[in-house]
């Protein structure tokens, strides 16, 4: 990248939800610490599809912004998928359009959805072994649970999805070598459903810093087990701002191409 392109993240919220917030908050914050810069779009709850559409189209658009970040949930009159496909496959740096999953689940290639990616790395860094081995995914989120549950077929982990309405949640979270909660519901896993030494990598976020699963409980019986707050939070930002950084580099290597061919 050439020197004085510093990479720029455009995050988009809807409404005024705190905790959305405080989540386009601490990204922004986190971009600036690295050296990045950030642009906050803030769009009132009565935003129609069409019209975060054409928001999410223009920032696309706009030479001077690398990633885009939708920030997730939307008001549930939004076509959340609609939207997220509206964003630009070069700066879906969050991984959320149908193009970057089908490439992540397929080819492995494009920009993976951040939290998943984050919680593979998380589990590559602590010398977790996923070949061979039976992986639980509670949820089944867009951005989220289906494409963790891919990433981990794709490194030879045995799949099992489950959600709020599985019969029998707790016999499928206790035969889980590892257990990736991601459901939105406060403690819906209990400690004693985990399988002693099993890894169980808590997603979830719920009001009062309480995840998916029952911590407190877990503890005994899990061979690892990440906290709520502090242990998938950073990952996912990390992830999203080294793709940020990836975007934007290869932005600049587009731009250099073309001065260089118009110069000829």
């Amino acid at each position: 990248m050439r020197r004085g392109n510093v990479p720029c993240l455009a995050a988009v919220i809807v409404g005024a939800d705190p905790a959305s917030k405080a989540y386009v908050q601490m990204k922004a914050k986190r971009s600036v610490v690295v050296g990045m810069t950030s642009r906050t779009v803030e769009l009132p709850v009565s935003t129609t599809t069409e019209e975060l559409v054409d928001v999410l189209r223009a920032l696309s658009a706009d030479p001077s912004i690398d990633g885009i970040l939708l920030q997730h949930p939307v008001p549930g009159h939004i076509d959340e998928r609609a939207a997220f496909d509206a964003i630009s496959a070069d700066k879906d740096v969050d991984g959320v359009t149908s193009a970057a999953f089908a490439a992540m689940a397929l080819t492995g290639g494009g920009f993976e959805s951040c939290t998943p990616s984050g919680i593979l790395r998380l589990l590559d860094a602590t010398g977790v072994e996923l070949s061979g081995k039976h992986a639980v995914v509670v949820g089944r989120s867009p951005i989220l649970g289906l494409p963790m549950g891919m990433l981990l077929l794709r490194r030879g982990a045995t799949v099992t999805y489950c959600h709020s309405r599985t019969v029998d949640l707790a016999a499928h979270v206790a035969s889980a070598d590892i257990v990736i909660a991601a459901v939105g519901v406060p403690e819906l896993i209990k400690g004693a459903w985990i399988k002693p030494g099993a890894v169980v990598i808590d997603a979830g976020y719920n009001e009062g810093n309480v995840g998916d699963v029952e911590y407190a409980a877990a503890l005994p019986h899990a061979g690892a087990i990440t906290p709520v707050p502090g242990g998938v939070g950073p990952m996912t930002v990390a992830v999203l701002l080294e793709q940020t950084l990836a975007a934007a580099v290869r932005a600049a290597e587009v731009r250099a191409c073309s001065e260089s061919s118009g110069m000829q």
